[in-house]
């Protein structure tokens, strides 16, 4: 019998930064619905969701092992061999080929949401802080792509991400939601684990701090 390797993969700003977006992303859609005095409070999540994708791409570059993006960046043979069932024994160990792709296109969408919620003007009560810095055409266009298509490109993939762990969980009886709790995975083999200690806590303080005031800027910019 192999013996499991215990080892963390997700490092703990990585954790914090995964749960923190999903209840941020779950409440701006209910305050959306809601509308009226609820859309101040879209608009304080829509800018707190602003710093957490800021923080995001940077801990991508500079965070843990396997939460950096080369760790989920597959060429597409790689992604041919998942697909047709033979993985490569590190496929399991953080975001799978097929879970890069989603991962990938929920941080883009969110992205596009959020720059397009930043130039949006509901001609009643509230407009984005940068739609005084474009013309009248392009505050249409991102007012539109935020309203009819954007949402639900989000609320899909999101849907879509939910299903997927659902069925790796169920069928494949993987353990994703655990680890990303705690951050560690039992593993058959030994790999690199995720650097998580108190010098890149503090590092990811320092990220967050910076990113949130970068949020905090663009949100003083409305008139």
């Amino acid at each position: 019998m192999t013996t499991p390797h215990t080892v963390r993969i997700w490092d703990l700003p990585t954790r914090i930064f995964h749960w923190t977006l999903a209840a941020s992303v779950i409440a701006l859609v209910i305050t959306a619905k809601v509308g009226g005095n609820a859309m101040e409070w879209h608009f304080r999540l829509g800018h707190l969701v602003l710093a957490l994708l800021v923080f995001r791409i940077v801990w991508g570059l500079i965070g843990g092992r396997w939460s950096r993006f080369a760790a989920f960046v597959y060429a597409p043979a790689r992604l041919v061999r998942y697909l047709r069932g033979t993985p490569h024994p590190e496929d399991s160990v953080g975001h799978s080929p097929l879970g890069a792709l989603s991962v990938f296109a929920l941080l883009a969408v969110l992205v596009a949401q959020v720059g397009t919620g930043l130039l949006s003007d509901d001609e009643i009560a509230f407009a984005g802080p940068l739609t005084r810095f474009v013309s009248n055409a392009v505050v249409g266009q991102a007012t539109g792509y935020h309203k009819e298509i954007g949402q639900y490109l989000v609320l899909g993939l999101v849907a879509l991400h939910v299903l997927a762990i659902l069925f790796y969980v169920l069928v494949r009886k993987q353990r994703l939601v655990r680890p990303m709790l705690h951050g560690d995975k039992a593993l058959t083999h030994p790999v690199t684990a995720s650097r998580d200690d108190m010098l890149t806590r503090a590092i990811a303080l320092v990220v967050l701090a910076l990113s949130v005031g970068l949020a905090w800027w663009v949100s003083s910019l409305v008139q």
